[in-house]
């Protein structure tokens, strides 16, 4: 119990600033004995007040992006009921050869922003300062991952806004976290109705978590753009690395 409590808060600080916390709570929730599905819903539960805890901290850079955070709301709900849907009906293996390689795409797009939107600086032109349907699709798609598994979503998330957005890192964390929870929560509706799930390991997690999104905004929100790009690429590696011995 003190073991998933703590992969809680580490969990949730992680998630806050650059994502992957799943990759801390899975394999303690595997270790205590849950199967993988009940494992993967259980956690999924328990991240959402991480989520909504990460969401809250970041909220002064959340300012004046309401509409911005609506439209791409709905296709987080979308993408996030679909990959729960999928990770009940699929086999567990389904996205374990793609998964490696959709982080690291995602790692070489956060590495090369800064190039990226210097190239595109005047893409206003053809485009919508939402990122017009490149990047509701993008997040969309990236979204039904995040209802299936969920580990290194976020570090997907803020590759595509980098490249599509003309906001800073801080902002696109923010936006990234008010996703997530969106995202966990429609996940976990879904599966409080269709699937099986341990309440003692979501109450752990939640309360975990909701402390670590706390840790990780008050932590996050001090870093440059440069470090916190330089950790989400650290954690993303690391991420690659454990999905691809896994």
């Amino acid at each position: 119990m003190l073991g998933v409590l703590a992969a809680g808060v580490g969990a949730g600080a992680i998630n806050t600033v650059v994502g992957s916390g799943t990759l801390i709570t899975f394999p303690v929730l595997l270790a205590t004995g849950l199967p993988p599905v009940t494992a993967t819903v259980s956690n999924a539960l328990g991240l959402i007040p991480g989520s909504i805890s990460g969401a809250i901290g970041y909220r002064e850079e959340l300012r004046g992006q309401g509409r911005r955070i609506l439209k791409l709301s709905v296709g987080a709900l979308v993408g996030g009921l679909t990959g729960a849907t999928l990770l009940l009906a699929l086999p567990a293996s389904a996205f374990e050869r793609i998964v490696p390689v959709l982080v690291a795409f995602a790692l070489v797009l956060i590495v090369l922003q800064p190039w990226i939107s210097k190239k595109l600086r005047h893409r206003e032109r053809y485009g919508d300062s939402d990122g017009g349907l490149l990047l509701f699709a993008g997040l969309t798609l990236a979204s039904v991952y995040g209802g299936y598994f969920a580990a290194a979503q976020g570090i997907i998330y803020v590759a595509l806004m980098g490249i599509l957005l003309d906001e800073s890192m801080r902002r696109l964390t923010a936006i990234k976290n008010v996703l997530v929870a969106v995202v966990n929560t429609v996940a976990a509706i879904f599966f409080l109705i269709a699937a099986e799930f341990d309440w003692t390991a979501v109450v752990l997690l939640a309360v975990g978590s909701a402390v670590g999104g706390q840790i990780g905004a008050t932590a996050g929100r001090r870093l440059s753009p440069a470090i916190l790009r330089t950790l989400i690429v650290v954690v993303g590696t690391v991420a690659i690395a454990q999905l691809m011995l896994h």
